[in-house]
């Protein structure tokens, strides 16, 4: 193959990914752009870290750059910043420990050797994680006593993504209080255009976050392993999870144990995932339901993992099951089968199932905005207000004692548990659920805008909307209008309108795309709110 026909990094992704199976091997250029190119980047930590494209921003000289700033932090943050980090001072981040790990992206081990060893040679003790997922992540800084932990991963990013996530030692996604700083450091080295040299790590400590990850939900206790164990040992149950070639293969083998009733797809490495966003998506979702579909089991599972493994959708061959309509079954299943108590904590972009539960059953309601690092103040273990499940419709979960991070391993032991408690497939517990509680239709789309526009363009851009929809106006829906009952701007731009649906506009804090989510309470509705969602978001860019 040619390698001097691809002028940057962003050419050559276009090329690989038009034809996946074809171009494969130009990634070996993009591993030169990475290498070679040391054009400073913006670093913006969006709702999960800061993310890149490989070769173009996210390069070595970057990752360490981002890193080097991280060790600023650590010396110079200042008692506010040490408060937030959970630690006391440098002394003990070094003695404490980074964890150091990477989900199965091209390039993954290298970039985590080029942290390491930036850290290693600052005398900080190192767990290398290798190949892992997030909410491993989160349960190893918890089992290990360790200061923070650096996750190289994008999370559900296409293929030319790679990201840099970074948890304090409470093992929760980093606050703004500290990514602010990480931020500001770097964009200054940046702006000074420094090139940080490569440092090979001298020595570090290998651990198996599986294993710890295991340990954990066994202390925390809030999921009872041994009888998903058994449910799968002695029941009539077929399982089917897909990795989509992500980090989450092997994981549910050592938790679940090897079963002929557990199938596993795409585990197999590929670093540009077959040619598909490697997300829980609908589409995506298809492969297993039609395996489902086809077996004669009493019980059925099926599961779609994101390569980082925070987040996860859910079906039975039967029915498509989101994050919208599970976080509600499994608060409703905590509450009335586990007997645990709490409050409810979702994102705004969230549906409304879950509220309409909660209401009837006495239990309190706390939406944030978009985020998982919004429900930390619900998910700590000495919160005066603890989260009986914390989720958002964007695939993540999370629940009571359990991790600070969304965990899709959490969401996968909790709905076999689900069906060996209630003995019912996922579909007829939501159904039930549905008829006793209401039914809420939820969806949500993307309008892409140019990287250009990435941040405080977009921003702009879209506060227009504010002074277009307002308390008492109208709003064009399919063939009619609908009075606007409500403006929430806790996050973007969530409209409710006179008839209990409503429409949420924000920007990506990851990506240079404008999400918009609604909800109706019927489905015949719902294509004209997604249609007006959409108009309003393209007029607003215009």
């Amino acid at each position: 193959m040619k390698t001097d026909r691809f002028n940057n990094a962003g050419e050559c992704w276009k090329v690989i990914l038009g034809d996946v199976k074809r171009n494969a091997g130009f990634l070996n250029e993009i591993k030169r752009f990475a290498i070679e190119n040391t054009n400073p980047a913006e670093i913006t930590f969006g709702t999960s870290g800061w993310r890149g494209e490989i070769g173009t921003d996210f390069t070595f000289n970057n990752v360490r750059i981002v890193t080097t700033a991280l060790i600023e932090m650590f010396k110079t943050g200042g008692d506010s910043v040490m408060k937030s980090l959970g630690i006391k001072d440098f002394d003990e981040v070094k003695r404490r420990g980074i964890i150091v790990g990477h989900d199965n992206r091209f390039l993954g081990p290298e970039f985590a050797s080029s942290v390491m060893g930036l850290l290693a040679d600052e005398g900080i003790n190192i767990f290398y994680a290798g190949e892992a997922i997030t909410p491993e992540f989160s349960a190893a800084i918890d089992m290990l006593h360790a200061a923070c932990a650096i996750n190289l991963t994008p999370s559900h990013n296409p293929a030319n993504y790679a990201g840099f996530k970074f948890n304090p030692a409470d093992g929760g996604p980093a606050g703004p209080e500290i990514t602010k700083v990480i931020e500001k450091n770097a964009n200054r080295l940046m702006a000074e255009k420094v090139i940080v040299r490569e440092v090979k790590p001298k020595s570090f400590q290998r651990i198996d976050t599986t294993r710890l990850y295991e340990d954990f939900l066994k202390k925390r206790r809030t999921l009872d392993l041994d009888r998903i164990r058994h449910f799968i040992e002695s029941e009539d149950c077929c399982i089917c999870i897909d990795h989509v070639h992500g980090a989450t293969r092997r994981r549910p083998n050592a938790l679940l144990g090897e079963s002929p009733k557990i199938k596993y797809l795409r585990t197999e490495d590929d670093y540009l995932f077959g040619g598909i966003p490697p997300e829980p998506s609908a589409r995506n979702i298809k492969v297993v339901m039609d395996l489902l579909k086809d077996s004669k089991a009493k019980f059925k599972l099926g599961v779609i993992m994101d390569p980082d493994g925070d987040r996860i959708r859910f079906t039975d061959g039967e029915t498509d099951i989101t994050m919208n309509h599970f976080g509600a079954m499994a608060l409703h299943f905590f509450s009335a089968y586990k007997n645990i108590s709490g409050v409810l904590v979702k994102s705004v972009a969230t549906s409304n199932f879950g509220n309409a539960i909660a209401e009837k059953l006495g239990i309190p309601i706390r939406e944030t905005a978009v985020g998982f690092k919004n429900f930390r103040p619900y998910m700590l273990q000495d919160a005066k207000e603890r989260a009986i499940v914390s989720y958002e419709e964007s695939d993540g979960i999370s629940g009571y004692n359990n991790t600070l991070e969304k965990d899709a391993m959490f969401g996968l032991l909790l709905a076999i548990e689900m069906i060996c408690v209630t003995k019912k497939n996922l579909s007829v517990y939501l159904r039930e659920l549905e008829e006793k509680f209401g039914a809420y239709f939820p969806e949500r789309a993307n309008v892409e805008v140019d990287r250009s526009l990435a941040g405080a363009p977009l921003l702009e851009k879209l506060s227009r909307l504010k002074n277009k929809l307002t308390v008492g106006g109208k709003v064009i829906v399919g063939k009619g209008s609908k009075s606007i009952k409500t403006v929430i701007s806790v996050d973007g731009i969530k409209v409710v309108l006179d008839d209990g649906s409503w429409f949420l506009i924000r920007p990506s804090g990851t990506e240079p795309k404008v999400r918009f989510y609604v909800e109706t309470r019927s489905s015949e509705t719902l294509k004209d709110i997604i249609e007006t969602a959409d108009r309003l978001t393209k007029e607003a860019l215009v």
